[in-house]
Formats: structure tokens, sequence, C-alpha cells
């Protein structure tokens, strides 16, 4: 059975950091590419960062660029999110999401809210 548990959200001041951790399991992890997406109220899901599986090549939207970093332990089958000078802006449920070329799974995510 496939499971991405997220864990590390939680309320934060602006400029401040939290690291995102998913867990994986139930599937080959190092096969899969690994994403983080979010949801802020009222708005679609959108693509936060991403890391392939071979190479280990990484894409971040622009929103995010020089603040938040991707990174992923495949000893540990975990993917991690390193979020730096957060703004009330990033506030938002944050999701895990494994990916090969015709699966996806999704984690239940995590909330993350910037405020002072």
């Amino acid at each position: 059975q496939v499971h991405l548990v997220e864990s590390g959200g939680g309320l934060v001041q602006p400029g401040g950091s939290l690291r995102l951790s998913c867990a994986a399991s139930g599937f080959t992890f190092a096969t899969y590419s690994m994403s983080w997406y979010r949801q802020a109220p009222g708005k679609e899901r959108e693509l936060v960062a991403s890391m392939r599986s071979i190479g280990g090549s990484t894409n971040t939207a622009d929103s995010v660029k020089g603040r938040f970093t991707i990174s992923r332990d495949n000893a540990k089958n975990t993917v991690y999110l390193q979020m730096n000078s957060l703004k009330p802006e990033d506030t938002a449920v944050y999701y895990c999401n494994a990916r090969n070329w015709n699966t996806a799974y999704w984690g239940q995510g995590t909330q993350v809210t910037v405020s002072s």
C-alpha cells in the first residue's frame, strides 16, 4: 500500500523558515520524480518544486526561487522542502507528489501558515 506522509508544517512568522518532509512507502521511491505542490484557499493547486528520479535535476517555481529548495534522500525514501524567507503569500496546504511515466501518488498535505 502506497503512503506519502508529509510533516513539518505549522505557523511561522514572515521571514522565518520551515522544512517539510515527505516519507514514502509502498513503491520504489528512487524511480519516481518527487514534487511539492501547494494550494492556497480559493486558488488552484500549483507546482512549487520538483526533482527528477534520474540525475536529480530540479525545477522551482519563480515565486519561490532562491527561497525554497527541494532535496531527496533515496536511502530514507524521503523528500524535503526547505523553505526560507517565508512570506504571507506562501500560506497554503503543501502536498507531496510522486510521479513516474504512468502513475502519480499524493499525500494528504500539511498546512503552512505565515503570519505575524
